[in-house]
């Protein structure tokens, strides 16, 4: 829990000040005097009387009550002096800066759980161990640098890695990005991002509060907690933007070693982000701008009009904006002859709009305006202007500042000249204003942030399935694969239409099954995983002499058990599948089926339980969307029916939480039905 001790100290100690400030003792004490903390501010150094002006009580004994405690002593100190200030001064939230703990060894494991339990007994609160601290606006509680500017309509940052923490406030400080607070989690070990995130969401106040987040995530522990709440929060109007490291096999090493850190299944993250409305980054340039871009009224259409001075930074904008479905629509007509008669020969208006090197500040003036009101089929500009350094340009800074305030439309400043007009763009920031200085880096951000989906809806209706029948089947289930009977009964069960079909173990049965069936039929072997790669499927057998012959084949083919049949049908092959994933749950996938799941490996996937609207996004966010609607006169699938499928795999799972992994593959799909020809189910009590 966070305590408001942490938030609001009316006293802070330091454990570990030092007058020097090349050392986090001495730097975070130098941070708070800086700052000018309000409360009263305490040292406590065995081997100093004063530190930084300030008397150091070389014993904490000697302390009066405290309200947080920041540690910057070794980590074998740490249990006895968080239990003397828990017990003795009353001490309600701590920050440990030492490393040495949980992500360095057993022993250092041991140590961080003992000061859990002593700070979980006297209900307080525990920022680390081994981070960089808190950062708001009472007190600055870190030992690094810079210290953004802090304000209450900044936004909140929570990060897994101090280091990163730091990189990512120098990557957002330099273009007018304002903070409200900071927080660094280090080894979470009683409070991580997800921690936080929640007491951001119950306390969450739409008048005080910041509506931007910004998370930085090396491991998701509580993936149901952060989807609650990330979600949560952007419904009551935040935005969250977050970067989860390790998404490659790589990556994944590389999180394990730092601060113990395990990287979840990136496919997992991805859904549930996606299923949350949080914008997921890839690095830390992205995630500074697209928080600049949130800072801006929201984008609500998806048509841009490019307002430039220079032609090459309009060219690689519109391609960036282009290549990610944002529009740049053609300007004509009267209004846009009009326009073009107020700028200088050469000009263009057609979109983008170059106003040329020579252009002035009353002519963007111009251009905003037509923008804003005559060109309908606008929904925001981006404005680029930098300088070749010949002459200041605060003039065109303070235009656009005052257009910012008026316009109707989202205008984006996009300044290039950092170097150049270095002064008027700190005089454009001073001003409250954020500068996005790469087009491409902001193009790229701007069609991420536009095209992701609003959180799905807190209670999902879920498909109704016969849950007793299910529970019945999987209760008497041993685990591993379940027999086709099994299966069979499953689907059954939870609503799936799937194809007729026999299990034999003689080619009498067989013959039989085939004229019930009707021929033409697919004969399967039941037992071997991979049946085609053994020989082990046979289609379009079309009559009985041949159903004999197949079986007597196919029965001798190592682990065969029993031959299945089907009735031969047609249709594009589809795949629905569910995996659980240890935290999150169980993924539901969905795609192209047969050979194109193992060769395009394009699927969409989901965390269940999933809505039908969810799951028609899905369908439609495969890259293979065209071939399910039809594609060259080729008949479609019917989306609804695949659709379906998705939730009602999503709902069996969420009632028979032991199938580890399930696979209907392929679907057979057609514009009036969709159909499980084959599946396979393993359960893991």
């Amino acid at each position: 829990m966070i305590t408001n001790e942490l938030l609001n100290p009316k006293s802070i100690v330091v454990i570990g000040g030092s007058d020097n400030i090349q050392k986090p003792g001495g730097k975070v004490l130098k941070n708070l005097i800086d700052g000018n903390f309000k409360g009263d501010l305490y040292v406590s150094n065995p081997k100093e009387d004063e530190v930084q002006g300030i008397k150091s009580m070389k014993n904490p004994n000697d302390l009066p009550q405290i309200d947080l405690a920041i540690l910057a002593i070794a980590a074998k100190f740490c249990p006895d002096t968080v239990r003397l200030l828990a017990e003795q001064k009353g001490t309600k939230a701590f920050i440990i800066l030492s490393a040495g703990f949980s992500e360095e060894n057993e022993e250092g494991a041991k140590l961080e759980q003992e000061i859990i339990d002593i700070v979980n007994k006297n209900n307080a609160c525990l920022i680390g161990p081994n981070c960089v601290g808190v950062l708001n606006q009472n007190y600055n509680g870190i030992f690094t640098t810079p210290i953004p500017n802090l304000d209450p309509n900044g936004v909140d940052f929570i990060s897994g890695s101090g280091a990163t923490a730091v990189f990512i406030i120098e990557s957002a400080v330099p273009k007018g990005l304002k903070f409200s607070s900071v927080y660094s989690v280090g080894n979470s070990a009683q409070m991580g991002v997800e921690e936080i995130v929640k007491y951001m969401d119950e306390t969450f106040d739409p008048k005080t509060s910041s509506k931007v987040k910004l998370l930085y995530v090396e491991s998701i522990d509580k993936p149901q907690m952060l989807l609650k709440h990330a979600s949560s929060l952007i419904r009551k109007g935040c935005k969250i933007a977050a970067i989860k490291s390790g998404s490659s096999e790589a990556g994944s090493r590389a999180a394990s070693s730092h601060t113990g850190a395990l990287a979840s299944s990136d496919v997992a993250v991805d859904a549930l982000f996606k299923k949350a409305g949080i914008v997921r980054c890839a690095g830390r340039e992205e995630l500074a701008t697209v928080a600049s871009i949130f800072m801006h009224p929201e984008l609500t259409g998806k048509n841009i009009a490019i307002i430039t001075h220079a032609g090459g930074p309009a060219v690689m904008l519109t391609d960036a904006l282009s290549n990610n479905k944002l529009e740049i629509p053609h300007i004509e007509g009267p209004k846009a002859d009009a326009l073009l008669e107020k700028l200088y020969p050469g000009s263009s208006v057609s979109n983008p709009i170059d106003f040329l090197a020579t252009g002035t500040a009353e002519q963007l003036g111009h251009i905003i305006d037509a923008c804003d009101k005559d060109f309908d089929n606008i929904d925001a500009m981006a404005v680029i202007f930098g300088s070749p350094g010949l002459f200041p340009v605060f003039d065109v800074y303070e235009l656009l500042n005052e257009k910012m305030k008026t316009c109707k439309k989202p205008i984006y400043p996009i300044l290039p000249s950092i170097v150049n007009v270095k002064e008027e763009i700190d005089q454009f920031i001073a001003k409250g204003r954020i500068n996005f200085p790469d087009e491409v880096i902001f193009g790229n951000a701007l069609a991420k942030i536009f095209y992701t989906e609003k959180p799905t809806p807190e209670n999902i209706e879920m498909p109704e399935v016969d849950e007793k029948a299910i529970r019945s089947i999987i209760d008497n289930s041993e685990n591993g694969y379940i027999s086709p009977d099994e299966v069979q009964a499953l689907l059954d069960a939870a609503g799936i239409a799937r194809a007729g079909e026999a299990v034999v173990t003689s080619a009498e049965d067989a013959v039989k099954a085939a004229q019930e069936l009707g021929l033409p039929v697919v004969m399967k072997v039941v037992g071997p995983v991979h049946k085609s790669d053994v020989g082990g499927v046979v289609l379009n057998v079309k009559d009985t002499e041949t159903v004999a012959k197949e079986f007597e084949r196919m029965i001798q083919i190592k682990d065969t058990t029993a031959i299945l049949l089907q009735p031969m049908l047609s249709g594009t092959e589809l795949f629905v599948g569910a995996k659980a994933e240890p935290k999150f749950g169980h993924m539901v996938l969905c795609g192209l089926g047969g050979i194109f799941i193992e060769v395009l490996k394009d699927v969409s996937a989901g965390i269940a339980p999933i809505a039908k609207d969810e799951a028609n996004k899905m369908i439609k966010n495969l890259r293979s969307y065209g071939i399910i609607k039809g594609a060259r006169g080729q008949e479609g699938v019917n989306e609804d029916m695949f659709a379906e499928i998705v939730t009602r795999v999503a709902a069996l799972v969420k009632i028979a939480p032991e199938i580890a992994e399930m696979d209907l593959n392929p679907l057979l799909g057609k514009i009036d039905k969709v159909v499980a020809v084959d599946a396979r189910i393993r359960i893991e009590k």
